[in-house]
């Protein structure tokens, strides 16, 4: 695991809402429109509407949080749901305490 990467894909105040929120989802995030569940995770537009930013800003903070491995996609038709990593967060955590 990169620390460095890792600190800073969290490095934005926007990226760790997200991330806080995605802890939680049925407390910080409306319903889906189509009346699925948070089991999947959640969708990015419903992700986009909380943050009242661009697509395209929300899907480059998301893929900057995948690519270090800090939340993990499921693709269900034409929409990705997103959800927390925990385990790449344990370990995160516990290398940096390690290493500081």
């Amino acid at each position: 695991m990169d620390l460095v990467e890792v600190s800073k894909a969290l490095a934005n105040d926007t990226r760790m809402d997200i991330m806080c929120w995605l802890r939680e989802p049925e407390k910080y995030f409306r319903p889906h429109k189509d009346g699925k569940d948070f089991s999947d995770g959640v969708c990015v537009n419903v992700i986009k509407d909380k943050t009242d930013m661009s697509q395209s800003t929300i899907s480059h903070y998301l893929s900057s949080l995948q690519r270090v491995e800090l939340v993990k996609t499921v693709r269900i038709g034409k929409w990705t749901y997103y959800q927390r990593n925990d385990a790449t967060i344990r370990a995160y955590l516990s290398e940096l305490q390690l290493n500081l």
